[in-house]
């Protein structure tokens, strides 16, 4: 599960516990401001507590359970897109991608601008294309206006829970569009577009400089000549001593790639 996603969902739940135990049912007449997310029942409040505590446990089996539990018995409940959501974040842990894109897809089925499922079909659709894949161009295609579509809604894209600090909320939007734009530069590498593939990694480092996101911009700079702003990126990531191990041998064969064209200078 990516950060952005684990991190989202953790800080609705947090928002939600109180609103389960505390909040009414909301009046049927009542603006549809002041609705906002609430449960009808006792009975609903629980299983929708009952959703976010296995969330929280780490336990995908556990999440999909109690989300089927709430939509199963609660198929109007004002959760359901948060339900959704879990679903589709649980089976991608799992490493079932078939089952991710269909919850995914009735995420956007309920929300067409819920950027978790948008951002989660464009990831899995881009890194499910292969080189001689027949349809490769139109997956592709697909993936690419997922992601176009999470980078556009993720400026607008408002807090779950006015208990979520405005700075904190910023931040996971800045990771959404980072994730996006790494993304879209997998999917220019599928196409062989280098030049493309650098403005879009160097995007998502300037968002969220994270070190499998420098490793890929240096890896797609090395691929269009650019060898000495690629060893200078790596140089930075391996001088890291906590530098993970798979990022470390990434960053290693860029590094004796880019030597290498540079007639080992």
């Amino acid at each position: 599960m990516k950060r952005m996603i684990l991190a989202g969902l953790l800080s609705i739940a947090a928002g939600v516990s109180g609103l389960v135990a505390q909040q009414p049912p909301a009046k049927k007449d009542a603006p549809a401001a002041q609705k906002g997310p609430g449960v009808k029942s006792q009975a609903e409040g629980q299983a929708v507590q009952a959703m976010f505590t296995a969330m929280q446990s780490r336990d995908p089996d556990a999440t999909i359970k109690a989300a089927e539990d709430l939509l199963s018995k609660y198929a109007d409940s004002d959760f359901k897109e948060i339900a959704l959501v879990m679903e589709a974040t649980a089976y991608q842990q799992k490493g079932d991608s078939v089952k991710a894109q269909i919850f995914a897809e009735r995420v956007l089925g309920v929300n067409p601008k819920n950027v978790q499922a948008s951002l989660m079909l464009g990831e899995l659709i881009a890194q499910g294309t292969r080189e001689n894949d027949l349809d490769k161009e139109e997956k592709l295609n697909k993936a690419e206006k997922y992601l176009n579509d999470t980078i556009a809604n993720a400026k607008t894209m408002e807090k779950p829970s006015p208990q979520i600090p405005d700075a904190q909320w910023e931040e996971q939007k800045k990771f959404v569009t980072a994730e996006a734009e790494n993304d879209l530069g997998l999917a220019a590498m599928s196409r062989k577009k280098m030049d493309v593939a650098v403005a879009d990694f160097k995007a998502a480092v300037d968002l969220d400089p994270q070190p499998a996101y420098q490793v890929r911009l240096a890896s797609a700079l090395q691929s269009t000549g650019k060898n000495d702003e690629a060893i200078a990126i790596v140089d930075k990531l391996l001088a890291d001593p906590q530098l993970h191990p798979q990022i470390k041998a990434v960053a290693t064969q860029v590094k004796t790639a880019a030597t290498a064209a540079k007639g080992g200078k």
